[in-house]
């Protein structure tokens, strides 16, 4: 393989906050606690080495029961050890492992974990899959792109998704021209979706050290008690994420997340649903159910389990029943959480590092002697195909496709004409440049036709070239944000194993990996 690496910046897929804060951009320093750099992780384990061991406790057994039966279980009482911390990303539970960037995400934080381990020996560093079992958003998981095809799994869905019956899923596993045994095995023998994602993940990244945690669980959300409580009774969520919105705002950045009064969802078999309030009752949205003030505390002091954090107060759930130093985030998961910072001052939960995950490309041996043939940079490959096509005639082509020589010369000419003019008259000034703004007009509009003409004297190579963009790019997407990992995966069992050799987790570049042979 060869590796290349492009500035995220010369992607044009990046928002501009979370490219100004790998820059470190000093107006940004107050949205986050400690920039990720190997030096710096001392200061996150600093803040982490008072992490309360009951919670520990708990911990451990919720992953001893919830890996209960699996073949080559993890040993979980490293983390009972005060010098053990985490490392985390998290996830929705696409089928089939979703689009190749889930699959960078675990890379980048074992990788992180392992890199952590070296530079700080006495301490021990686990990577922790986060699995979204709670969402209710089923569309958002129900299909994968192989092979070409747009693969869906069908009916109506509600609820905690985590909780959903993955046998449904043979349909899809008949359908599909290659049997993935990874998956049969995960889907037709476990009873929950979430137990599902934990086998397969197991099985690809157990032997890395990676464990897979379900926060659906009444034992853990006792420790997240409080915080419901208060986000009940006396919410402050919204108020602070709507302060720091609109500071971001002010240095001129779009911000992808949305405080409400209560962050919180009622969470049944089947259902999830917005807690409100209204007046002095409590409702769940889309329901007849609705508490009492005194009602609902009682309920959530019998039923933790029954209060599902949203997307603002699932980052702080995590950090509070994690030992965790770092959270691995896409490039919308960074700034939300940037979002979030005035959240944790609030409680005193210590804010993780913010990590953005790797990002890659993968050009097969075909496709990399059809870049080799265009003579082109891989860089060039995210530009939009209007501006690819003009950038890539530009270079190709031995004659001169503009008039700048000839603009710069009319100019001259009426520059001429212009004090020609106003000698006899002040008021032609007006009429000479109107004339000399229709020629340059003209003069464009030539530029254009030249260029179109020299495109067509290339059109069999541009033709290449844009079937070739539209391989890595499958439907103008990224292919991480498209492809699954299948689709290599199946022919080369070492596909993953490449990224590992590849990725770098504090080296915020796009890799591209090229295969070198046939």
């Amino acid at each position: 393989m060869t590796l290349k690496k492009v500035d995220l910046r010369n992607t044009g897929q990046f928002p501009a906050l979370l490219l100004d804060y790998l820059d470190q951009k000093p107006s940004l320093q107050e949205f986050y606690s400690v920039y990720p750099t190997i030096d710096n992780a001392r200061k996150a384990i600093d803040s982490r080495v008072d992490f309360d061991q009951e919670k520990r406790q708990t911990l451990v057994q919720v992953l001893e029961k919830q890996y209960h039966g699996s073949p080559y279980k993890p040993d979980f009482s490293i983390l009972l050890d005060a010098k053990t911390f985490t490392v985390t990303t998290g996830h929705q539970l696409n089928i089939f492992a979703g689009p190749l960037y889930i699959i960078y995400k675990i890379v980048t934080t074992i990788k992180l974990a392992q890199e952590l381990k070296k530079a700080y020996p006495d301490c021990n560093f686990v990577p922790v899959y986060w699995m979204a079992t709670e969402d209710h958003d089923f569309e958002e998981i129900a299909s994968f792109h192989l092979f070409g095809q747009t693969h869906k799994w069908e009916g109506e869905h509600k609820g905690a998704v985590g909780r959903l019956d993955p046998k449904e899923l043979e349909s899809i596993l008949k359908r599909l021209p290659v049997k993935p045994l990874l998956f049969a095995k995960a889907y037709l023998e476990n009873n929950t979706l979430s137990d599902a994602v934990r086998c397969y993940m197991h099985e690809l990244f157990g032997q890395d050290g990676l464990i897979c945690i379900d926060a659906d669980d009444a034992d853990l959300k006792r420790h997240f008690l409080p915080i419901i409580k208060q986000e009940l009774t006396n919410p402050i969520s919204e108020k602070l994420v709507t302060d720091t919105t609109k500071k971001l705002s002010s240095l001129g950045y779009h911000t992808p997340l949305h405080a409400r009064e209560i962050n919180l969802f009622y969470l049944q078999d089947n259902l999830r649903e917005r807690i409100v309030r209204e007046g002095d009752a409590f409702t769940v949205l889309n329901t007849d159910i609705s508490f009492s003030e005194g009602e609902i505390i009682e309920l959530a002091d019998e039923h933790p389990e029954y209060f599902s954090p949203n997307v603002v107060l699932r980052p702080l759930y995590e950090e509070v029943i994690l030992p965790n130093l770092a959270y691995i985030g896409g490039p919308s998961e960074v700034p939300y959480w940037m979002q979030l910072k005035g959240i944790f001052d609030h409680y005193q939960v210590p804010f993780p590092m913010l990590i953005p995950r790797n990002f890659g490309m993968y050009v097969n041996s075909s496709q990399r002697k059809k870049v080799e043939k265009l003579r082109i940079n891989y860089e060039d490959l995210f530009l939009d195909q209007v501006v690819l096509r003009r950038t890539f005639v530009e270079k190709t082509t031995e004659k001169s496709l503009t008039l700048d020589d000839q603009k710069t010369s009319f100019l001259s000419v009426f520059d001429s004409i212009l004090e020609k003019a106003v000698a006899v008259d002040k008021t032609m000034g007006g009429a000479v440049k109107a004339e000399q703004a229709k020629l340059l007009n003209s003069l464009e509009n030539l530029e254009k036709r030249i260029r179109k003409a020299e495109e067509r004297n290339h059109e069999s190579e541009i033709d290449q070239l844009l079937n070739l963009k539209n391989k890595l790019f499958p439907k103008g997407t990224a292919q991480e944000r498209y492809d699954n990992f299948l689709n290599f995966y199946m022919d080369d069992p070492l596909f993953i194993r490449k990224f590992f050799d590849a990725f770098s987790p504090l080296d915020f570049k796009y890799y591209i990996l090229i295969e070198d042979h046939e």
